[in-house]
C-alpha cells in the first residue's frame, strides 16, 4: 500500500500540471485550512500530540530547505503538537522533492501532503512546492480533548495564479528590517509569493544608491545596500520574490530635491512634506533625465535579482509638462499636440516609457507598471498593474500584456475583507479568451503607507490581507464568505505566533491613550472595538491635517481597519431575522431564537452602559475628546435596540412616530468623528427593520 503510494505520487510529480479544475470543497472540509487547497479528504485518525516529528528528504540537497524544515518544526513543538526531533518515537517527516525550485523563474508550487496515524508523507515537483505545504502542516494541528494532533489528511494543491503579492510601501513611512521580515513570515504562511517593494516616492528614496549618493542622504531613512540583501536572502528562504519599484515620472519630488536637473520647470525642491498628489513630474525631454536614470537603474537592476522591475508610471495628469514652454516646444516637434494644440499628455508619457523600457531591457529586466502605461505603442513584453478597474486588467490583455490586479486589493482604503474575496481577477463572466486569460498573471494586495507606520502597518495588513491570498491561490468557486471569516479569526492567532503585531500594537495605542488609570482601558476598549477609519480617502479630507512626520497615535490609528464585534452583531441580527416567522409575528420561543436574544440583549446592555464608564476618559484627555459623540451615538443606538428586541418579543409593531425618531438617530450616527466612523449603524438599520 506504502508503494503504491509513492508510486501514485511520483507519477503526478512526472506529469506536468494541466489546467487548474476548480473543485467545490464543503465549508467543513476547510477547518482552519487558508487558503483552502485543491482537493481535501481527511481520514478518522490522527498523527498523535507526543510524537516527533523526523524529517527524512529526498531530493538534491538544499540548505534553504533544510532550515525551512527546521522553522516549522520548531513552531509545531511550540504550539505543542510534537516533541523535540530525535525522540525515540519520532514518526517520519518525508519530504520528497525533484529540484530546487527558483521564484524568480515562477516555478511550480504544487504539492501533496499526506499525514497518516503513523508519519507524515509531502511530495511536490519543486522546493518551492514543499515550502508551500509545509505552511499548509502549520495549519493542521487541532485540540483533541487536552491533546493537539495532526489529522489524518490526503491533500492535493496547487495555485491558481502564479504572481501573488502584496505591495508595502516604505517610502512614504519607511518600514524598518524588522517590520518587511515579520510581513514576509506572514506572507510565506498564507502562500503570497511576491513582495512589491515600494521604494521611492515623493516623501523619500529609501535605497541607499552608490552612484546617485544625494537620492538617499537627502531623504534620510533609508535601506543600506547590505540590508536589501538580507531582505532579499530573507524572502527567498521562504519562497518569495521581491519586486523593487521605483516610480517615475510623477510621485518623484524626492528625486527632484536631490538632482534638480530632473525638473520639469527651473524650480528647486526639498523632499515632500505632503500627502496630497503634487502633480509634478521629472522632464521626459531631457537626455541627461535618461542619462541619471539610466545610471541608478543599471545600479538598482544588478542589486534586485527578480527578471521583473517596477517604474510605476501612475498619477501624471501632464500640468507641469503643459507649463513649460520647452516641453511644449518638444511635443511641437515630435507630434504630441492634440488637435487644439494642446499636450497630448499620454503621448509624451508613452514616449518616456519607451525611452525607460529600452533601459530596463538593457539590463535584462521586464518591466512592469500601473496602468496608466498602457497605450499604442507600449510593447507587448511590459507588464501592466492594474489599480484603476477590471477594465485595465481586460485591455490590457487585450493588448496582448501580461497582467495583474491590484483594484478592489486597496487595503488602505479600509473595506472589509469580504470585498476583497469577491473581487475575481479572472470571474466566470469575464470578457477574455482563453488566450487572454493565460496573460492574467494574478494580482497584488496594496499597502500604502500615508496612514501605516511601523508600529500600526500590521494591523492594516493582517489579517484581511489573507483574504486576497486564498482569493488569488484557491478555486474560482471557493466563495464561502462566513466560513472564510471563521477561517480568518485562526489565522490572525497564527499570525500573532508568528510575530506579527496586528492585535498587540492597537492595544499597546489602547493603553497610552487611556493613560494611568487601569479602570480606564477596558471601557476604550469596548468603544475603539466597533469603530472604524473613515474609508477610502476620506481621512485626507475630515480637519485634520497629516504630515510624514504626523504621530499615528491617535484612535483612529488603533482602531481596526474592519470591526469584528460590528460583522458579528450584524450576522445575528441577520439570524434572528431568518428565524422570524412572519414581520408582524413575535419571536419564536426556541432554543436558537432565546440564545441570540440574550446574546444581543447582552451587546446592547454593555454598550448602553458603556458610555457612562467612557465619558470621564473623553472629555479629560485631549486626544480623545473629538470622539464622545461616537459614544453618545454608541448609547442611544443601543438604547433604540433593547426597546426594539422587546417589541420583537412581545410581537408588536414599532410606531410610526418611534420609526421616524430611530431613523434620525441612526442617520446622525453615520456622522464621522476624528475621522473614525461607529461601524455597527449598518446593523443597528437592520434591527430597527425587523
Amino acid at each position: 500500500m506504502l508503494f503504491r503510494f509513492f508510486a501514485v505520487l511520483l507519477l503526478a510529480a512526472l506529469v506536468p500540471a494541466g489546467p487548474l479544475q476548480a473543485q467545490a470543497i464543503a465549508p467543513a472540509a476547510t477547518r482552519n485550512l487558508l487558503p483552502v487547497p485543491t482537493s481535501v479528504r481527511w481520514g478518522t485518525g490522527n498523527l498523535g500530540a507526543r510524537l516527533a516529528l523526523r524529517p527524512l528528504l529526498t531530493g538534491p540537497a538544499d540548505p534553504v530547505l533544510k532550515a525551512a524544515v527546521g522553522r516549522t518544526l520548531d513552531r509545531l513543538r511550540r504550539n505543542g503538537s510534537a516533541l523535540p526531533a530525535g525522540s525515540p518515537a519520532a514518526a517520519p517527516l518525508q519530504i520528497r522533492y525533484g529540484r530546487v525550485g527558483l521564484p524568480e523563474l515562477q516555478d511550480e508550487e504544487r504539492y501533496s501532503l499526506r499525514v497518516t496515524p503513523t508519519g507524515v508523507l509531502i511530495d511536490a515537483p519543486t522546493t518551492l512546492g514543499v515550502l508551500r505545504a509545509l505552511a499548509t502542516l502549520e495549519q493542521l494541528p487541532q485540540p483533541d480533548g487536552r491533546r493537539t494532533v495532526l489529522p489524518e489528511v490526503d491533500i492535493q494543491d496547487q495555485p491558481r495564479f502564479v504572481w501573488r503579492g502584496l505591495l508595502i510601501d516604505a517610502a512614504r513611512h519607511f518600514m524598518p528590517v524588522s517590520v518587511i521580515k515579520r510581513n514576509l513570515d506572514a506572507m510565506a504562511a498564507m502562500k503570497l509569493n511576491v513582495l512589491h517593494w515600494h521604494l521611492a516616492d515623493d516623501q523619500g528614496f529609501r535605497v541607499e544608491s552608490r552612484t546617485l549618493l544625494r537620492l538617499h542622504e537627502v531623504s534620510g531613512q533609508h535601506y543600506s545596500q547590505t540590508q536589501v540583501r538580507e531582505v532579499l536572502r530573507y524572502a527567498a528562504a521562504r519562497g518569495i520574490r521581491v519586486l523593487p519599484e521605483f516610480d517615475v515620472p510623477s510621485h518623484t519630488i524626492a528625486w527632484m530635491a536631490a538632482y534638480p536637473q530632473l525638473a520639469s520647470n527651473d524650480s528647486i525642491y526639498g523632499v515632500y512634506q505632503s500627502w496630497r498628489t503634487a502633480n509634478l513630474a521629472i522632464d521626459p525631454t531631457k537626455e541627461t533625465t535618461y542619462t541619471l536614470l539610466d545610471m541608478l537603474f543599471r545600479e538598482m537592476t544588478a542589486l534586485f535579482p527578480d527578471p521583473y522591475f517596477h517604474i510605476g508610471g501612475d498619477e501624471n495628469d501632464g500640468r507641469q509638462w503643459r507649463k513649460s514652454a520647452r516641453i511644449m516646444e518638444f511635443a511641437r516637434v515630435n507630434g504630441m499636440l492634440k488637435a487644439d494644440k494642446t499636450l497630448d499628455k499620454h503621448a509624451l508619457q508613452t514616449y518616456f516609457n519607451r525611452r525607460v523600457l529600452a533601459i530596463v531591457t538593457k539590463y535584462n529586466k521586464k518591466m512592469v507598471g500601473w496602468d496608466e502605461i498602457l497605450g499604442p505603442g507600449l510593447p507587448q513584453n511590459a507588464v501592466i498593474q492594474s489599480w484603476r478597474g477590471k477594465k485595465g486588467l481586460y485591455d490590457a490583455a487585450k493588448a496582448g500584456n501580461p497582467a495583474l490586479l491590484s483594484s478592489g486589493y486597496y487595503l488602505d482604503l479600509y473595506l472589509t475583507a469580504a470585498s476583497s474575496y469577491t473581487t475575481d481577477p479572472l470571474p466566470a463572466d469575464n470578457p477574455l479568451t482563453p488566450e487572454q486569460q493565460a496573460l492574467i498573471l494574478g494580482g497584488e494586495a496594496t499597502m500604502w503607507s500615508e496612514f501605516a507606520d511601523s508600529v500600526v502597518i500590521d494591523s492594516r495588513i493582517w489579517p484581511r490581507a489573507a483574504a486576497v491570498a486564498e482569493r488569488l491561490w484557491s478555486a474560482r468557486t471557493v466563495q464561502d464568505v462566513p466560513d472564510m471569516y471563521r477561517r480568518l479569526e485562526a489565522v490572525a492567532g497564527q499570525l500573532e505566533k508568528l510575530g506579527l503585531q496586528h492585535r498587540r500594537a492597537p492595544l499597546q495605542l489602547l493603553q497610552q491613550l487611556a493613560g494611568p488609570d487601569p479602570a480606564a482601558l477596558a471601557p476604550l476598549r469596548t468603544f475603539a472595538a466597533v469603530l472604524e477609519p473613515v474609508k477610502e480617502y476620506k481621512r485626507h479630507f475630515q480637519g485634520f491635517s497629516y504630515t510624514p512626520g504626523t504621530p499615528l497615535t491617535r484612535l483612529v490609528d488603533a482602531a481596526p481597519a474592519e470591526s469584528d464585534v460590528a460583522r458579528q452583531f450584524s450576522w445575528r441580527v441577520d439570524s434572528l431575522l431568518v428565524l422570524r416567522p412572519a414581520k408582524t409575528a413575535a419571536l419564536p420561543r426556541t432554543a436558537a431564537v432565546r440564545n441570540l436574544h440574550k446574546s444581543l440583549r447582552e451587546q446592547l446592555e454593555l454598550w448602553q452602559t458603556n458610555d457612562t464608564r467612557l465619558q470621564p476618559l473623553l472629555l479629560t484627555s485631549p486626544t480623545l475628546t473629538e470622539y464622545a459623540p461616537l459614544s453618545g451615538q454608541l448609547r442611544l443606538l443601543a438604547a433604540l435596540g433593547l426597546e426594539r428586541l422587546t417589541q420583537l418579543e412581545r410581537g408588536t409593531a414599532p410606531p410610526a412616530v418611534w420609526l421616524a425618531a430611530a431613523q434620525k438617530q441612526l442617520d446622525a450616527a453615520k456622522a464621522p468623528a476624528g475621522q473614525t466612523e461607529l461601524a455597527v449603524v449598518a446593523g443597528f438599520r437592520k434591527l430597527l427593520a425587523l
